[in-house]
């Protein structure tokens, strides 16, 4: 007899006692509160689990002084799944200035200081303090940004694979849905975790490479780029201790571990740590659209656990009416995290799952009103696009199908995605669908037909779009299209919008201080903006997060989407505080606040015409 799905998953004793169990068989901890909703990641692993038949507890916001907290449900038959949450806990906790926030939209309340620094290292420890045998197996975006030896903006140095600072068992990284089914299935068998290789998506610690393995050295940019073949070949990157003294050489390894990201072509990667090889296998197939329809299908109560009560939790808030579609992102940008964890084929939803979720918000979700708040992913009009060759898909190692134009060879049709609109818009009790995710321009420049759909249709008023920059240089460094496509954007969504009788604004963002910017290049991004009348209220200063191509450009002075020599150009970014600020001001050129610290840099550059009253000056002389 199946055994049928809790209600929640249990926090506590007296809630597996109400379940009639007396140990669970896994326990996940997690930095966020728990909700029980597709779009937190502890609630699908969990749910995910429960499918697979086990006993599944959650330990949310533990209170990390002692390993009380920890030991609260038990000690788990198989293994604690650690995660930070849904965001990598020093992203969470400080700004791109280091500063502290005192927010945390993922807490109940939104209170700031509930998960502790690097708190899958934290958590990790915890739970082998409270039961020193119990097996941990890490996960979700902190472990899969720190997977392997990267650079740590907050610390300032490179840091080891968080597996080897935690000691955990075994590190799972991206989509995790496989690999954590073929974990739990080898751990039903009677086989320990630490031992368990093969699987892809994971990371494993080794005291040698297996002899059986060929290992092709790429520890060094100068030595020859062969390809090797066979089946039981290891890529080496540079060890840990090489890339914390060379900033040469973490780029290099930045280099290979993304070309080394496309699962149809991937090799596994060794990393030398101290006396242990960090063993780092390809990642994982992307799941199918049947198997992706399953995951956001199973059984989620669709809201915060009771022990939350009535407490706001912002994150929550923000997407309780919203349907993700899709998974992963091909647009390669340099400074986001989306390629190195969910990957950059794009996993597509159904047309029928998506619209069964729609009718699950209108009956299940507490408060709704007939507004669908967005219908979307990481990238919103990416949804069923993708290589038309499979064949071509798995050999390319292309980071982006996007830069430094759309590939030939990518499917660009909006149709469907058109359809999916209407048909969710048809749904009985729905009143609006927006589409709240950020659209790659780019891309609908492609069809005017999809343009014209979202203006008429799925814009509350603003629709944000990423040009990130005005000048090439900058650009470039993203992997951003230029200036130019943007403009092009602009002006058909203005004339949709002009047909569909509603006053809509375009929000665009833009980012100062990313590596390859220079102070020529933010005051030219400054004169672009006057020029066309756009006075930024919300800006972002480039943060270095692990494991990215942009990080590894602001770390090392070079830039990785290019082979890496010792003796090749080099890429300049912006440090320092002072200088940071001014690359943020130059973005709110409008802000008074602003105007001393332009001026002085205005002078110092030798432009100081264009401090002065009239129209073609940039800021105000002082009064």
């Amino acid at each position: 007899m199946t055994t049928p799905p809790a209600p929640f998953l249990p926090m506590s004793r007296a809630e597996m006692a109400a379940l009639g169990w007396d140990q669970c068989d896994v326990v996940l901890v997690t930095g966020d509160a728990y909700v029980d909703h597709p779009s937190f990641g502890a609630a699908v692993i969990g749910r995910l689990l429960e499918s697979l038949g086990l006993r599944v507890g959650v330990i949310a916001q533990p209170d990390w002084s002692s390993a009380q907290a920890f030991a609260a449900l038990g000690r788990p038959r198989l293994f604690f799944g650690v995660t930070a949450g849904n965001m990598d806990s020093m992203v969470n906790r400080y700004t791109s200035d280091a500063r502290l926030r005192h927010d945390d939209a993922y807490t109940p309340g939104g209170e700031g200081g509930r998960r502790p620094d690097r708190a899958v290292i934290v958590y990790a420890q915890r739970c082998r303090e409270a039961f020193r045998d119990a097996g941990v197996v890490l996960g979700g975006i902190e472990a899969s940004l720190r997977r392997g030896a990267h650079f740590d903006y907050w610390s300032g140095k490179v840091r080891r694979s968080v597996l080897l600072d935690a000691k955990a068992d075994l590190l799972v990284y991206g989509n995790a849905e496989r690999a954590i089914a073929e974990i739990v299935r080898r751990a039903q068998a009677g086989e320990r975790l630490r031992e368990m290789d093969g699987i892809r998506g994971t990371a494993r610690v080794r005291d040698a490479v297996p002899e059986d393995w060929t290992v092709h050295d790429l520890s060094d940019p100068d030595l020859p780029s062969a390809r090797p073949g066979g089946e039981r070949v290891a890529l080496r990157l540079p060890s840990y201790e090489q890339v914390a003294a060379d900033p040469v050489l973490y780029a290099h390894a930045a280099r290979v571990l993304h070309l080394e990201s496309n699962p149809g072509n991937a090799r596994p990667l060794v990393q030398r740590h101290g006396d242990k090889e960090l063993w780092l296998e390809p990642p994982p197939i992307p799941l199918a659209t049947p198997e992706l329809d399953a995951v956001f299908e199973l059984p989620f109560a669709r809201g915060p656990h009771p022990s939350h009560g009535e407490a706001r939790i912002p994150a929550w808030e923000m997407i309780r009416f919203s349907v993700a579609i899709m998974r992963g992102c091909f647009g390669g940008c340099t400074f986001c995290s989306i390629t190195e964890h969910e990957g950059r084929i794009v996993q597509s939803r159904s047309e029928a799952s998506i619209l069964r979720e729609i009718e699950a918000i209108r009956d299940r979700t507490r408060g709704f009103t007939g507004v669908i708040s967005d219908l979307g992913g990481p990238t919103a009009n990416m949804w069923r696009l993708g290589c038309r060759d499979p064949e071509i898909e798995a050999v390319c190692r292309r980071p982006s199908c996007l830069y430094p134009e759309i590939c030939r060879n990518l499917g660009t049709d909006h149709q469907p995605l058109i359809a999916l609109y209407r048909k969710a818009r048809a749904v009985r009790g729905v009143q609006r669908v927006f589409v709240a995710s950020g659209v790659r321009h780019d891309l609908a420049l492609r069809s005017p037909a999809y343009i014209d759909e979202l203006a008429a249709h799925h814009v509350g008023g603003r629709l944000k779009i990423a040009p990130e920059h005005s000048e090439p240089g900058p650009l470039a460094h993203m992997t951003k299209p230029a200036i130019g496509a943007y403009e092009r954007f602009r002006d058909l969504f203005a004339q949709a919008a002009r047909r569909s009788g509603d006053k809509l604004q375009l929000i665009p963002y833009f980012i100062a201080a990313h590596p390859g910017t220079t102070d020529l290049d933010m005051l030219n991004l400054a004169l672009w903006l006057k020029a066309n009348g756009l006075k930024l209220d919300q800006v972002q200063t480039f943060l270095p997060s692990p494991m990215s191509l942009a990080t590894a450009m602001w770390h090392s002075g070079r830039d990785p989407m290019r082979p890496v020599r010792r003796d090749g150009p080099t890429v300049f970014s912006a440090k320092g505080l002072k200088r940071r600020r001014l690359h943020k001001a130059f973005l709110r050129w409008h802000d008074p606040e602003n105007w001393p610290i332009l001026r002085d840099a205005l002078k110092q550059m030798g432009r100081a015409d264009l401090i002065g009253p009239g129209k073609r000056h940039l800021v105000p002389r002082p009064v």
